[in-house]
């Protein structure tokens, strides 16, 4: 799973083993089984069953567990439904300290030795969804560990709305500054670009969906969480790569190849100079367009 190409992640209840499997028959790039917010109290137990079956019956398949936020009381009874299973990547919420980024990481290490996998193998995705989580996003995405664990983050709109006491309009004015935040940071890190807020306005209004994911794309947003099928066809639509995009792509990477076969150092196209980042940007574009 390279979450840079992520462009719609599909939440499912935890509960519903159901809407798991048909899920996994829609075109999200991944699924997240959910076992915090779709998932009341004395559900717990029953979720992390169906998660411990589905991962077990679908391996090798895109998969993202949400946990429970480290402070639920739930978080370790998570981490011990996960043992022994081949997880790709574990989202967790309510991530605001780069303390917590350590105390995932020693959870996740732990998860590894006990399936015999790779140490930081298993990817990270942390929810910024609190004022105080948006102020540290840098110290979350720049974390050290990110240069052996692949990781993301994600913005989650109706927790940050709640604290900040401010509503959440169909217009989205008021989601500038925490996407822009949490964006830059994650651009500044080296990260992938984040994963939006799912669009929760008006699930029906579809044209209103396409704007707000606009909005998000604009600020350097790689994807959307979606919560409901219908949404995932506009998120994979707009995230995905233009033609332009791809032609200029194509372009760079023909010219970087032909300079590295010529033992040149110095790649110029269109009598610009271009650097490495722009080369990688580029690839991952090419990634990203395999997935149309």
């Amino acid at each position: 799973m390279d979450l840079a190409l992520i462009r719609s992640a599909l939440f499912v209840p935890g509960t519903r083993p159901d809407r798991i499997d048909k899920a996994l028959n829609t075109q999200a790039d991944a699924i997240i089984i959910d076992l915090e917010d779709a998932v009341p109290p004395e559900k717990k137990a029953e979720a992390r069953e169906v998660v411990r079956d589905k991962l077990m019956e679908h391996q090798g398949r895109e998969i993202i567990v949400r946990s429970n936020s480290l402070d639920s009381g739930q978080f370790e009874l998570d981490m011990a439904a996960l043992e022994g299973l081949e997880l790709n990547c574990l989202f967790v919420p309510k991530v605001e300290r780069a303390r917590d980024v350590e105390s995932i990481g020693q959870a996740l290490l732990k998860l590894e030795k006990a399936q015999g996998l790779a140490p930081y193998s298993i990817r990270a995705l942390y929810l910024l969804e609190s004022p105080l989580g948006l102020e540290n996003a840098f110290a979350v995405a720049g974390h050290p560990v990110h240069g052996q664990r692949q990781a993301m983050l994600a913005f989650g709109a109706a927790d940050y709305t709640t604290e900040m006491g401010i509503e959440l309009t169909l217009g989205g004015e008021e989601l500038y500054f925490p996407r822009y935040r949490v964006s830059n940071a994650s651009h500044a890190a080296g990260l992938p670009g984040p994963l939006d807020s799912p669009f929760m306005y008006d699930l029906n209004d579809l044209p209103a969906m396409e704007a707000d994911t606009l909005r998000a794309k604009a600020v350097g947003f790689g994807g959307k969480l979606c919560i409901h099928p219908n949404q995932v066809e506009v998120c994979n639509r707009v995230f995905a790569p233009s033609e332009q995009e791809i032609a200029f792509a194509e372009k760079i990477i023909k010219a970087f190849d032909q300079t590295r076969a010529q033992g040149q150092g110095v790649l110029k196209v269109d009598g610009k100079f271009v650097d490495e980042p722009v080369v990688e940007r580029c690839r991952r574009i090419l990634r990203q367009a395999r997935r149309k």
